[in-house]
């Protein structure tokens, strides 16, 4: 988990801490290119691909951190 907080904090370029109840879509780095940092790092460390429609049920830390290890 420690991991994954830390490619997510490095994809959204944050200093700040981050939790896994925070509704990361409220951060202010959050994007459409944080969007597309965090579908790659899904991509390529976690080998999860995730379509926009179910991305957008998405809202904490947590649910992102789940939907990488859910295989």
């Amino acid at each position: 988990m420690e991991k994954f907080i830390e490619k997510f904090a490095e994809a959204l370029e944050r200093e700040d801490e981050i939790k896994m109840e925070d509704e990361f879509r409220n951060y202010d780095e959050w994007s459409s290119l944080a969007y597309l940092s965090v579908i790659v790092l899904m991509d390529e460390e976690y080998d999860t691909q995730i379509e926009q429609a179910e991305f957008k049920k998405l809202r904490t830390v947590q649910d992102l951190y789940d939907a990488c290890t859910k295989k």
